[in-house]
């Protein structure tokens, strides 16, 4: 019994460690949208172009790969390839800054916004997904420019696809490259 009380002090550390949670990740900031940015994906200018922007950041790197739209954003992520390494994603929450210039303190991490599809607005390349940290915010876009709401799960490459082809809704004017006026 002796040598048995002798070994309880050395075990209760390891008793208290397989008990204890594991420290939260820390995620790496939403960085700012600078002048002369470029988008990951297509190369224009970020700052150049409406709607609801994205960045991405991969294998725990420090550095933000910044997209000019959520559509780009999306369009990358859900390569097989990058899927995989995505760390966390962040895209503006339009229910709290413009359309036409989101605000950089607007970001919100993308695995926890509501989106809108199928909308009348454009962003940098045409249609874009509508971001939202609210669903009441997404429901009132929904019903002032229609589409329909979906979650960060739903959007894979099947509805990427069928909204850049034009088959979820949102009309285009080809007389200005699909880019109405922007609020």
């Amino acid at each position: 019994m002796p040598r048995l009380l002798m070994l309880v002090p050395l075990l209760f550390p390891l008793l208290l460690a397989g008990c204890s949670e594991p420290e939260p990740e820390t995620l790496a900031a939403a960085v700012p949208i600078e002048s002369g940015d470029s988008c990951h994906v297509c190369g224009m200018l970020i700052g150049e172009h409406p709607g609801p922007k994205g960045e991405a950041f991969l294998d725990r790197q420090g550095e933000a790969l910044k997209f000019c739209s959520t559509m780009d954003l999306f369009a990358f992520l859900r390569q097989p390839e990058n899927e995989t390494r995505l760390s966390h994603a962040y895209v503006h929450d339009i229910g709290v800054t413009s359309w036409g210039e989101p605000a950089d303190e607007a970001f919100i991490l993308a695995s926890e916004a509501v989106y809108v599809v199928g909308h009348d607005r454009r962003g940098a390349m045409g249609h874009t997904l509508a971001s939202f940290a609210d669903e009441a915010d997404a429901e009132a876009f929904r019903e002032a420019h229609g589409g329909e709401r979906v979650s960060f799960e739903e959007i894979d490459l099947d509805l990427l696809g069928r909204l850049g082809r034009g088959e979820l809704g949102g009309h285009v004017d080809p007389g200005m490259g699909g880019m109405p006026d922007h609020d």
